[in-house]
């Protein structure tokens, strides 16, 4: 029976770039939320021949193999998009049903309080980005890798798309208070939803990828933002922030109109806010070391 090694040092994760005591971005210049080398999918082949025993092959294409950490992040964004979607969008289903009874703050509080709660129960999974928006701002800032861009999407929408047929199924037929449309122009709309989701990345950018901000606080910081632009914009463009927040109920509710304000307009205020954050952080030569603080990102 073979024995095992003694002495074998502990295999631990390599240090996420940006946490305190590495570098913000690596040789290749990937600083992923919730991201590290285990995570790379691996790659089987299809031999073009059969070859015989000790005798390597040749391969014809390499078909990557599902990596079960990529697989548990994905799962987390699944299911905190869920929540998300279910709270942000029930709080304006229930004022419509109950003439105001939840009001533009409890609408707010619905959202930003699902924010809050998610970060804090999954950021140290997935990274909570539960939003399009910021998934591909992170990737073009190479916070986050693009080849995991897809997967992240994917359960972000599907995840929205299934809170809001729940939605359908306990409240019809009052899902249409949970669609986002705006009550303004559409030139207005646009600009609001890029400007709360300029301040929402802004926040996240900061809380997410700087070693010097007190990452513990980021659910706090984060929920409260969202909370803020919302009662900023929610009564004149939705404050959606989030395409998915819009696609999904729209989906359900089989209401389209404006739908491109809220799939264009976020993600370009998302760009945005990541883009001057990340423009005005200080360098690390013009602070003292960073304390030795956690964030919620991996």
């Amino acid at each position: 029976m073979p024995e095992t090694e003694v002495g074998t040092p502990t295999v631990s994760a390599p240090a996420t770039p940006g946490t305190p005591g590495g570098p913000l971005f690596s040789a290749a210049r990937v600083d992923s939320l919730s991201y590290d080398r285990k995570s790379m999918g691996r790659c089987k082949c299809l031999p073009v021949n059969a070859p015989t025993w000790g005798q390597p092959h040749t391969c014809l294409v390499d078909f990557p193999t599902p990596d079960v950490s990529l697989t548990r992040k994905v799962g987390a964004e699944f299911v905190g998009t869920f929540i998300l979607i279910f709270a942000a969008t029930a709080g304006p289903i229930v004022n419509q049903k109950y003439h105001g009874a939840e009001s533009l703050i409890g609408n707010a509080a619905c959202a930003g309080l699902a924010v809050m709660i998610i970060i804090l129960s999954t950021g140290h999974i997935s990274g909570a980005h539960l939003n399009p928006s910021l998934t591909i701002a992170f990737a073009v800032m190479r916070h986050f890798p693009w080849m995991h861009v897809p997967a992240y999407m994917a359960a972000q929408v599907s995840g929205s798309i299934c809170a809001s047929f729940a939605l359908k199924g306990v409240f019809h037929p009052y899902l249409s208070g949970g669609v986002t449309v705006p009550s303004v122009s559409t030139g207005q709309a646009f600009a609001l939803e890029f400007i709360i989701t300029f301040n929402l990345l802004f926040v996240v950018t900061a809380v997410a990828t700087d070693t010097r901000a007190v990452g513990e606080l980021a659910g706090i910081a984060v929920g409260a933002t969202v909370l803020l632009n919302i009662l900023i914009a929610g009564s004149s463009s939705g404050g959606s922030m989030n395409p998915v927040r819009t696609l999904g109920p729209a989906v359900a509710a089989g209401n389209y109109r404006k739908l491109w304000i809220y799939l264009l307009a976020p993600t370009l205020g998302a760009i945005a806010g990541a883009g001057i954050y990340t423009a005005v952080k200080l360098r690390e030569d013009e602070v003292d070391p960073p304390r030795p603080v956690r964030s919620f990102r991996r």
